[in-house]
């Protein structure tokens, strides 16, 4: 059943997925969690092999995790055999690839492309003329209707299949580098309208990406790290004292369920941190010091708290 409107759309617990090749395992996935409410336009961003790719299709419906609970609008994802995963992609999601063959039908107009979801559901002639209409307008290419993917620029076609993701009503867009085939002005028109739609529609959006200039864009982004959701980066927009809007970022690391935590790469590189460290609490934070008896730390760090300057602190 679809989750409740105050229900997170998507919750995943403990993630694992291994490949098999060969005689290797590989772990692409290492209890990963994950929570996306209704409504959010959110980045995930990692380095390639981090994970990022393997979490989409999982969300996806295209594998199923190893081990560990993977829910996305009520639908318990890993629990579905290949006719249920099939319907949970037509009813509950949106895909946008980077590809953009892999959005469009080369043989359709724009106009079929847009019905073709809708039409597999079978949703009467009408209401698909009326929705497809509908969709177009809003990415701006009623004119195009009538015209195939090869006489469309690419952008435009990124647009089109926008409103291909869009047809079926679903919960949940799945992007995958949307932007990734497009030079920078187009693929900045591209990711304002995957804003626009999700402040005018509220669908929730999911982008997977290496741009940070796509990741600045949103209020949330994501980092996986070897596995894990590692940091999040929330942005929120403020006033300056004479009026000006700005934007402010604040990059937070993640705890996960059993209590584990990433600390940023370039925080452990700068301070020399190396294998354990020791902490102390205190009323409202945490301290992190280097292990004085750790090989790789100087008398220097040995003696100095993580920050340099009175200890590393973890908001409480």
């Amino acid at each position: 059943m679809p989750a409740t409107a105050t229900e997170p759309l998507i919750e995943c617990d403990g993630l694992v997925k291994i490949f098999k090749v060969a005689d290797l395992e590989v772990v692409a996935l290492q209890g990963l969690d994950l929570i996306v409410d209704r409504g959010e336009f959110v980045a995930i961003v990692g380095a390639s092999g981090s994970g990022k790719s393997t979490l989409l299709s999982i969300l996806g419906g295209l594998d199923v995790p190893s081990a560990g609970r993977v829910v996305v609008d009520g639908h318990l994802v890993a629990e579905m055999d290949a006719a249920e995963r099939t319907g949970y992609r037509r009813r509950v999601l949106g895909f946008v690839w980077q590809q953009t063959a892999r959005n469009l039908l080369p043989y359709l107009t724009a106009r079929e492309n847009v019905e073709l979801p809708m039409l597999l559901e079978g949703i009467s002639r009408k209401r698909r003329r009326a929705r497809s209409t509908e969709l177009l307008e809003l990415i701006g290419l009623a004119d195009r209707a009538d015209h195939r993917p090869g006489a469309l620029s690419g952008g435009e076609q990124q647009r089109v299949a926008v409103s291909v993701a869009l047809a079926n009503e679903p919960a949940l867009v799945l992007a995958d580098e949307p932007t990734g085939e497009l030079d920078t002005a187009t693929a900045r028109e591209v990711f304002d309208l995957l804003r626009d739609v999700n402040r005018r529609l509220g669908v929730t959006i999911l982008v997977v990406t290496h741009d940070p200039l796509v990741a600045e864009q949103v209020s949330r982004t994501i980092a996986i790290r070897d596995g894990r959701t590692s940091t999040e980066t929330l942005r929120r927009r403020a006033l300056t004292d004479a009026g000006d809007h700005h934007v402010i970022a604040e990059e937070y690391a993640v705890l996960d369920r059993v209590g584990r935590l990433q600390l940023p790469r370039a925080l452990v590189e700068a301070l020399g941190l190396h294998r354990r460290v020791r902490l102390v609490l205190e009323p409202d934070h945490i301290e992190i010091w280097p292990d004085a008896s750790d090989e790789g730390a100087d008398d220097d760090a040995a003696n100095a708290p993580a920050n340099g300057s009175g200890g590393g602190a973890a908001p409480s």
